[in-house]
């Protein structure tokens, strides 16, 4: 499988996922990696039938997503979506190499504070974007495709 993005993006699949980005990226796959969701089955019928027609959708959780990143591709074209960073750095620990992450939607509430545009964090996410950064992985802050791609060093301070 060639992922390719990783986005976290609290509201998953909706019309900026599904059309800009995969557009720009040519994805026809998409994993939603996340505990809550995939015991949610309502939510998760909501998010499949969110996708374009033709869209494979898989929602798992976190142990289930380690396992489907390392395991073969069949030729698909993945964009990976979370909710939170905190599953990012797990899958970065147990192996899953994520050269590029994108954070593009990270909305208010209680205990975050505004970073950038409509993206809040908390004081515990934020300490894990710094240490996804410090394992190696490039993140930038955008939105949609179409916005100037900001690096993290240039919203939050080392």
């Amino acid at each position: 499988m060639d992922v390719v993005l990783y986005r976290i993006d609290d509201r998953l699949i909706h019309g900026q996922v599904m059309t800009a980005w995969s557009k720009l990226t040519s994805a026809n796959h998409v994993i939603i990696v996340d505990d809550s969701v995939v015991a949610d089955p309502f939510m998760c019928k909501i998010l499949s039938m969110a996708a374009p027609s033709g869209m494979k959708v898989e929602i798992l959780n976190v142990d289930d997503g380690i396992k489907r990143l390392k395991g073969p591709g069949e030729g698909t074209r993945v964009i990976v979506l979370f909710k939170v960073p905190q599953v990012v750095l797990k899958l970065i620990e147990a192996g899953i190499k994520i050269s590029n992450l994108n954070v593009g939607g990270m909305g208010a509430a209680p205990g975050r504070k505004p970073l950038f545009k409509n993206i809040s964090a908390s004081p515990a996410e934020i300490e894990t974007l710094k240490k996804i950064d410090s394992l190696g992985t490039k993140i930038e802050f955008r939105i949609v495709p179409d916005d100037k791609s900001i690096p993290f060093d240039k919203v939050i301070k080392k």
